[in-house]
């Protein structure tokens, strides 16, 4: 991992909660919610929250619960921030390898699309199993392939053609490259849950416009950072690249494309 491949910062925080958002996470925090609502846990916390999508439909779900929503980034918790105001929910920059709670303070713990950018997940898991109740729950949504995400391959394929001696690959990297759940088992196993549950769920990634699915992905997200390290003034020109190898996934509507994630519970 470099160090940009955790980097939201500067405009790539509102472009993201604009854009991507709505194409990528919202589907999938409300599956969060439906399961987290089943179990009424009475103290959530959320890791890598970036701008609030999970925190929102964990509220709405759970009214009563008390949410502490972390994020590496305070930029990201900036926007959260401004689209919640509850006294049930607190939000906190913090480190999910390094967290700054007691044991057994939380019966619930979240994290959507994060742990893929943890640089040390063993230390990220088991500071989850640390600060879990027993019977607690480490809910975390991790993508699927590239494969089965097809519209992210495509804009993956668009930006490495862009820069063929030196492609960027924080797509495949990063969010992209943690779908093997031999490896998640054994990672969670290690941190000390030996009671897992494994769901892979499909939704569709929709958008407006193929623009926007280009520009949510190649200026809302680290990928940004990788194509201006290799040529600042090229952004808008992978973004139009990436938008047309999205032409395929064009309805009236805008893009339509299939997705797919593994949503993994694993139990103290």
């Amino acid at each position: 991992m470099t160090t940009t491949d955790a980097l939201f910062a500067g405009s790539i925080p509102a472009t993201y909660d604009r854009l991507m958002v709505p194409m990528l996470f919202e589907p999938y925090a409300a599956d969060v919610a439906e399961r987290a609502k089943q179990i009424q846990p009475r103290d959530i916390l959320e890791t890598a929250a970036g701008t609030g999508v999970v925190t929102k439909a964990l509220h709405e779900a759970l009214p009563d619960a008390r949410i502490v929503a972390t994020d590496l980034n305070p930029a990201m918790l900036e926007v959260a921030a401004e689209q919640l105001r509850s006294d049930k929910v607190r939000f906190q920059a913090a480190d999910a390898q390094d967290l700054p709670f007691e044991d057994q303070s939380f019966d619930l713990v979240v994290c959507q699309f994060g742990v893929m950018f943890y640089p040390d997940k063993l230390d990220a898991n088991r500071e989850a199993f640390r600060v879990l109740r027993p019977r607690g729950r480490y809910m975390l949504v991790i993508w699927d392939t590239l494969d089965k995400n097809p519209a992210s391959k495509a804009i993956h394929e668009a930006a490495a053609a862009e820069f063929p001696s030196d492609p960027p690959a924080f797509l495949a990297r990063v969010p992209f490259g943690y779908a093997n759940l031999e490896t998640v088992t054994a990672d969670l196993m290690a941190a000390g849950f030996d009671d897992l549950e494994f769901e892979t769920i499909g939704h569709r990634s929709r958008a407006p416009s193929v623009y926007d699915a280009a520009a949510g992905m190649c200026q809302g997200s680290p990928l940004r950072s990788e194509i201006e390290a290799r040529d600042p003034s090229a952004l808008d020109r992978v973004t139009e690249a990436a938008a047309k190898a999205l032409q395929v996934f064009e309805r009236p509507s805008g893009l339509d494309a299939p997705m797919s994630a593994h949503l993994v519970t694993a139990i103290k």
